[in-house]
């Protein structure tokens, strides 16, 4: 009895300054390096959200460990507001690369919303004997045993979706990392290793230069945007049911207040709306969301099922990245 009504005066004594939230700037943490296509997302959703929140928010890049050290800050964090954290697919996805985290992912944040989607394609070397899906498949089918798949990186996104894409089809590639897109790219560019999955916000460019084979699109439905509306999605070309994208989601700490969490998430969903928000997701090729997973509820259940999905097909491959 004495220690509810401790908790009760204690909630009490915080309800001026929860009144009052946000009373300086709010700290969005990117967990990996400036200029890449998260920063860029982090950055355009600060920019939308300073309005209806009404305060300044400051990007801080904390990158390293495939985005666990920039997670690990906001896991570590007060939990009153002032750290979030703008989080990929690899907050799922690190639950079964790293063996050991230093935070547990489904119980020490605070789920405020998903922001985003950006799809993944499926492109391979310009001189690829293959102009569409279903001759890609069979030079697939001709190759077993020396076909060559680039990813940017254990635990990259490009890395997922292709581990996804071999499990879905059945068919074991000779997987070829690199430290990031860039230098990925350019060995398929040159014609060095065969194909790459990779997020639009990678890959479009070179789609609509024509200087990639281009196959599908790995969203559920087709995209209406330039060189891309003419893939057909990954289900379309008979790898029934396959989809991955990587998304976006922003978290608090655990223990955040619920008056707070109720500020950032009304927040979020007008910033979503945001007029100039949605012009530059949409030149990056993201889909910025506007279904259930806004609620805090449902995105926690979204991540709760991506690592259901990620986590057995990482296991499988065992590819970690500790």
């Amino acid at each position: 009895m004495r220690r509810s009504m401790l908790l009760a005066a204690g909630l009490l004594l915080c309800l001026p300054a929860l009144a009052q939230y946000p009373e300086k700037p709010v700290t969005i943490v990117v967990p990996f390096a400036a200029g890449g296509p998260t920063d860029k997302v982090a950055r355009d959703l600060a920019e939308a959200l300073r309005k209806p929140l009404g305060a300044t928010l400051v990007i801080e890049n904390v990158g390293g460990v495939g985005g666990t050290l920039g997670a690990n800050k906001v896991a570590k964090a007060a939990p009153d507001g002032y750290t979030v954290l703008l989080h990929h697919i690899g907050i799922a996805s690190a639950t079964a690369l790293y063996r050991t985290l230093p935070y547990k992912t489904l119980e020490d944040f605070e789920y405020l919303g998903m922001v985003n989607e950006v799809p993944m394609t499926l492109i391979g070397r310009p001189s690829l004997p293959a102009s569409n899906y279903a001759e890609l498949t069979k030079w697939l089918d001709a190759h077993k045993g020396n076909v060559n798949l680039a990813h940017a990186g254990v635990g990259s996104a490009s890395h997922l979706c292709g581990l996804m894409y071999q499990a879905a089809i059945k068919f074991e590639m000779t997987t070829v990392p690199y430290k990031g897109t860039a230098p990925a790219m350019n060995d398929l560019l040159g014609n060095q290793v065969d194909i790459m999955c990779d997020q639009t916000t990678n890959t479009t460019g070179q789609i609509e230069a024509g200087k990639v084979k281009a196959f599908a699109v790995m969203s559920p439905k087709r995209l209406p945007v330039g060189a891309l509306a003419k893939l057909p999605t990954a289900d379309e070309s008979g790898v029934k049911g396959f989809s991955i994208s990587v998304w976006h989601g922003l978290y608090a700490p655990k223990g955040t207040p619920k008056a707070v969490i109720d500020k950032l998430n009304a927040a979020l969903r007008v910033a979503l709306k945001d007029a100039d928000f949605l012009k530059r997701q949409e030149a990056l090729g993201a889909v910025v969301i506007s279904d259930a997973r806004l609620a805090p509820a449902e995105h926690k259940k979204f991540v709760e099922a991506e690592i259901g999905k990620l986590g057995p097909v990482i296991k499988a491959a065992g590819q970690y990245a500790d």
